[in-house]
């Protein structure tokens, strides 16, 4: 007799930096998600779609819950996590094997309330040294909360990644795919773009700078011979927007460079891109102004 085929929601929830993108790839196995080692780089809920013969499963990456909560984007980027939460059939809890901190208390206390199966990921157990270490930990993390599964991970690795999807569907309720075969994503290719640019920022920019730009496409045009973008990076000050061009356009030069040999092999088409870099005073303490650059409200 077959199974049953399942489909559902599954919430990926956790402290910034803990490797919920890297996971989410990993699963779907193509990147849905940018990754950068800096704190909050998701800011968007990204749905990362994995279909078997049996399951289909919308993981959803979601922002880092986090404390400070200071600015409009940062409350938006709250929000998005937790209402993830509340549209999931399953949400699996990050956090690191090497280390717990105030961060993960936050966020584990988040979704205390959440009346949805929650299975923790031990994640970076390459890092755990000696291994029999191990079971401490996995110990300790399953004391903290009410787990229907501990499971050590390292997502980078992909180190135990099958045992998780073997797991996942059984928490599933059965449904016929909810999406069509051969989709991955939820999120539209001109988002994507606007993501990688912000990416290469991140990683090309000195630590505080990302956090007060965004990308905004004004122009994407695909044919079958070629991709012609046009983007506009958003920063909140006139003193960071030289730092973004860099001196004779260095920076803008070395990120479009970045971006066009990622989108060129991803497509396999000759790209062009454009980028421009405006100020535009506080857009990321201002709700309107954020809904207006394509955050969702939550």
């Amino acid at each position: 007799m077959a199974r049953a085929f399942r489909a559902g929601f599954v919430a990926v929830v956790g402290r910034p930096n803990v490797g919920k993108s890297t996971l989410v790839n990993a699963l779907v196995g193509s990147k849905v998600s940018i990754v950068t080692p800096k704190p909050q780089t998701t800011r968007h809920r990204i749905l990362g779609v994995h279909t078997s013969r049996d399951a289909q499963v919308m993981f959803v990456d979601t922002p880092g819950l986090h404390r400070d909560a200071g600015k409009a984007m940062n409350r938006l980027m709250n929000r998005a996590a937790v209402n993830a939460l509340q549209d999931a059939d399953l949400v699996l809890f990050m956090c690191e094997a090497d280390r717990w901190t105030e961060d993960d208390q936050n966020a584990l206390a988040r979704i205390g309330g959440v009346s949805k199966p929650v299975i923790a990921l031990l994640n970076k157990i390459d890092r755990v040294h000696p291994k029999e270490e191990l079971l401490g930990r996995i110990a300790a993390i399953s004391a903290k909360a009410d787990f229907v599964e501990v499971i050590p991970i390292s997502a980078r690795l992909n180190d135990n990644l099958d045992r998780l999807m073997s797991v996942i569907p059984g928490f599933l309720p059965e449904s016929p795919p909810l999406f069509p075969e051969g989709m991955i994503t939820d999120r539209s290719e001109p988002f994507h773009v606007a993501e990688l640019v912000r990416e290469q920022l991140t990683l090309n920019l000195r630590q505080e700078i990302p956090y007060g730009l965004t990308v905004q496409i004004e122009q994407y045009k695909k044919t079958d011979e070629k991709l012609e973008v046009h983007a506009v990076i958003w920063v909140e000050r006139d003193s960071q927007k030289g730092i973004v061009v860099g001196k004779g356009g260095s920076v803008l030069k070395k990120i479009g460079r970045s971006v066009r040999l990622e989108l060129k092999e991803r497509l396999g088409v000759p790209v062009h891109i454009e980028l421009w870099v405006k100020v535009k005073e506080n857009w990321a303490d201002n709700e309107e102004q954020l809904q207006r650059l394509g955050y969702d409200p939550g």
